[in-house]
């Protein structure tokens, strides 16, 4: 039972990381119908700046509390992240906005192995440490224990979560956005700006990407330019797994994603005397996945988005 316990904390404090990433996808296809296959560079972009910023902060302001070292960090890895997404938004994606959907699709894989690639330049292809700004003393809760740093990845997630639906489902620019998702045309004619909203959603979707990067970096000590590939896959999964479109779908689809990954990796894995274990962690996910999506392609939420005109 205790093995089932601390699984289930790994698994929702995994899930969180998946939901955040999840979220800028579904945003981004419920409005323009583009899976944007960046956006786990994204990710990676803003842990890689927040590891940056941290070793600058830490030698040239010796004696700041950790803590504030990473909320600065992370401030200013998420405008890096938000510009960064801004432009390829711009620059890759608007142009193509008309285009057949083959052609945004391969941008996007060509802008991902792109980010890679400078990131490589830039920060060199070793891996590097991410040092622990929070107390190593973890929690015991019923036998298993959390880590102040995973409490935090999970007090961020819940807040994060409650800011984006407010916005989205009480703000002015949240009804610009469904306005877009419903059709952008209409919308237009009555006062949105359509262009805006995209770009808006970009920028949300690069803050929430650049927090789990950093919260993925921070729980796992490490950061490194191909960081973002493997997290921006099962996030995208995630996404497919709860309905792509739907915000509740891709919070359901990250947690139980997280959840079904960590018990196949980690309970499973004991109950087989290490047969099955984190190294197959993959297969669970993905066949539950491929399970979901035989029974119901919209996933388990389906998705919000009307069809267009």
């Amino acid at each position: 039972m205790e093995i089932l316990l601390q699984q289930i904390i790994n698994g929702l404090v995994l899930g969180s990381m998946y939901a955040l990433v999840a979220l800028g996808y579904t945003m981004v296809y419920g409005i323009i119908n583009l899976i944007n296959f960046a956006h786990g560079e994204v990710l990676m972009v803003g842990a890689l700046t927040s590891w940056s910023i941290i070793g600058l902060m830490q030698e040239s302001m010796p004696g700041t509390p950790g803590w504030i070292i990473l909320f600065i960090s992370m401030i200013i890895a998420c405008v890096v992240a938000a510009t960064l997404n801004f432009v390829i938004e711009k620059v890759a994606y608007r142009p193509l906005r008309n285009s057949p959907k083959l052609a945004p699709l391969i941008t996007a894989i060509g802008m991902s192995i792109l980010l890679q690639t400078l990131a490589m330049i830039i920060w060199k292809p070793n891996y590097k440490p991410f040092p622990t700004l929070l107390p190593a003393a973890p929690f015991n809760v019923g036998g298993a224990v959390i880590t102040p740093t995973q409490c935090l990845i999970l007090g961020l997630t819940a807040v994060s979560l409650a800011i984006l639906m407010y916005l989205v489902n009480y703000t002015k620019l949240g009804r610009a956005m469904r306005a877009t998702a419903e059709n952008p045309r209409v919308a237009g004619l009555m006062g949105v700006k359509p262009d805006m909203v995209i770009s808006a959603t970009f920028i949300i979707g690069a803050v929430l990407a650049a927090i789990a990067g950093i919260m993925w970096a921070a729980n796992y000590g490490t950061a490194q330019h191909t960081m973002g590939f493997l997290p921006g896959l099962k996030a995208f999964t995630a996404a497919v797994f709860g309905g792509i479109g739907n915000l509740a779908g891709a919070v359901v689809g990250g947690i139980l994603l997280g959840l079904i990954e960590s018990i196949g990796a980690g309970y499973i894995g004991a109950l087989t005397g290490g047969v099955l274990g984190s190294h197959y962690s993959d297969i669970f996910a993905f066949v539950v996945l491929i399970f979901t999506l035989t029974i119901r392609p919209s996933g388990l939420l389906g998705e919000r988005v009307a069809d267009r005109a």
